[in-house]
C-alpha cells in the first residue's frame, strides 16, 4: 500500500514528468498531457496500491486544486476581450440547458420499461449535465435516489465523460469546423495576454524571477480561496459549492484588472499545472470494477443524454452562426463542470474562451438543481 503522505508526492510530482514526456517526445505530446494524467490516475486507482483513507484524501484534493489553480488561470485573461463574445457563449448555454431536458426526457421515457424509477435518472441526467457532479448528489438527495442506482450513474458518467472530453480534445475542433463557423479572435492588440502558441511551453519556468511571481501568485490564490470559503458560510449550505465557485471566479478576474497581478508571467502555466494534479486525482478515483456488470439500458440512457445533446447542441450553434470553440467550450461547461473548462481550452490552444466556460458553467451550477428536480416530477407526472 501507498502511504498517504507517498499518495500526496505522486499527485504533485507526476506531473512534472508528464509535461518531460511531452516536452522530449512528439507522439505523446499529441496525446496530451491531460489524457495521460487521467491514464496513470486510473492505473493508480485501480492497481489495489491505495488504502482505505484515500478517498478522504482525494475529495479534499481534488476541490482544492481546482480552488487554487482557477484564479491563476484567470490573472492573465483580458476580461474586455471576452466581452466582445459573451452573448454568444450564454445563448449557447441556454441552448445546452433546453436540449439536454429534452434529450434526458425523451430518454427516460425510453428505457422506463427496463430501469426503476427512470423518472428519477431524468432528473439527475438534467442536474448533472447542466451543473455537474455536486448538482448529481444535490438532486440524488432530493428524489430519495437510491444508492446503488446514484453509483451506477455516476460510474457510467465517469465512463462516457472520459470519452467525451478525449473526443473533444483529440478531434472535436476538427470536426465542427467543417459545420460551424471558425473562432474569431478578438483580442485587442495592446492586450497583455501570452500568444495561444505559448500556453503550452513550460521552457524558464524555474528562473528566479518568474519563480518569484508564482509564489505571489500562489499567494494571492490562496487568499482568494480562504475569503470565497470564509463567505461562503453565509449561503445556505445547499449552494456553498456553486457560491465558492463563483466567488472564486469573481475575485480571479477581478485581479486580472490590477496591472502587477496580470503581468506576472507563466500565471496560466502554473494553474494548467495544478489542473494536471486535479486530472491525476479523479482519474485515480475512477473504479472500474463497477463497470464488470454493465446494466446496458443505464450505460445507453448515459451515451444518448450525452452525445444526444452534444449533436442537436451542434446543431442549434449552425443555425445561430455560433462558432467551433464557443460551442464546444459551452457543452464542456455542461457536461463537465466548469473544472474542466481550462483543460479543454489548451487542448483547443485557445485561451480567449476560459471566461465563457467558467461562466455558463457557474450559470449551469445555479440552475442545475432546480431544473432537475423540477422536472424529475414533471417526467414522472407526464411520462409516466
Amino acid at each position: 500500500m501507498i502511504p498517504i503522505p507517498g499518495l500526496i508526492a505522486f499527485y504533485f510530482i507526476m506531473p512534472a514528468l508528464i509535461l518531460w514526456l511531452c516536452y522530449k517526445s512528439t507522439l505523446v505530446d499529441k496525446i496530451g498531457s491531460v489524457i495521460l494524467a487521467y491514464v496513470f490516475g486510473i492505473l493508480l486507482g485501480n492497481s489495489g496500491l491505495l488504502p482505505e483513507s484515500a478517498a478522504g484524501v482525494q475529495d479534499e484534493l481534488s476541490g482544492i486544486s481546482v480552488a487554487l489553480a482557477l484564479p491563476l488561470l484567470l490573472f492573465s485573461l483580458d476580461v474586455r476581450s471576452w466581452l466582445h463574445s459573451a452573448g454568444k457563449a450564454i445563448l449557447s448555454m441556454l441552448g445546452a440547458t433546453v436540449l439536454v431536458v429534452f434529450v434526458a426526457g425523451l430518454g427516460s421515457w425510453m428505457i422506463r420499461a427496463n430501469v426503476e424509477n427512470a423518472w428519477q435518472f431524468g432528473g439527475m441526467a438534467i442536474g448533472l449535465y447542466t451543473g455537474g457532479t455536486p448538482n448529481l448528489a444535490a438532486i440524488k438527495t432530493a428524489l430519495n435516489v437510491d444508492s446503488t442506482q446514484y453509483i451506477m450513474m455516476h460510474t457510467y458518467d465517469a465512463v462516457n465523460g472520459i470519452i467525451y472530453l478525449i473526443f473533444v480534445m483529440s478531434i472535436g475542433q476538427k470536426v465542427f469546423n467543417k459545420v460551424l463557423p471558425k473562432f474569431q479572435s478578438v483580442v485587442l492588440e495592446n492586450a497583455n495576454l501570452e500568444s495561444s502558441k505559448n500556453i503550452h511551453s513550460y521552457v524558464g519556468i524555474f528562473k528566479p524571477r518568474i519563480l518569484l511571481g508564482l509564489l505571489a501568485g500562489l499567494g494571492i490564490s490562496i487568499v482568494i480561496l480562504g475569503l470565497s470559503f470564509g463567505l461562503s458560510q453565509l449561503i445556505p449550505e445547499d449552494y456553498s459549492t456553486a457560491a465558492i465557485m463563483l466567488l472564486i471566479t469573481t475575485l480571479g478576474i477581478g485581479s486580472s484588472f490590477i496591472p502587477k497581478i496580470r503581468e506576472i508571467p507563466m500565471t496560466f502555466q502554473f494553474g494548467m499545472y495544478i489542473i494536471l494534479v486535479f486530472s491525476l486525482i479523479v482519474g485515480s478515483m475512477a473504479n472500474l470494477e463497477q463497470l464488470v456488470n454493465i446494466n446496458w439500458s443505464m450505460m445507453f440512457f448515459v451515451n444518448f443524454i450525452v452525445f444526444g445533446t452534444m449533436l442537436l447542441h451542434a446543431v442549434f450553434c449552425k443555425i445561430l452562426k455560433i462558432d467551433t470553440d464557443t460551442f464546444l467550450i459551452t457543452s464542456v461547461a455542461a457536461v463537465c463542470s466548469p473544472p474542466f473548462v481550462p483543460v479543454v481550452a489548451k487542448a483547443l490552444n485557445n485561451k480567449e474562451i476560459i471566461l465563457s466556460g467558467l461562466t455558463t458553467g457557474i450559470i449551469g451550477y445555479a440552475i442545475g438543481n432546480y431544473l432537475g428536480v423540477g422536472f424529475a416530477y414533471i417526467f414522472r407526472a407526464v411520462l409516466f
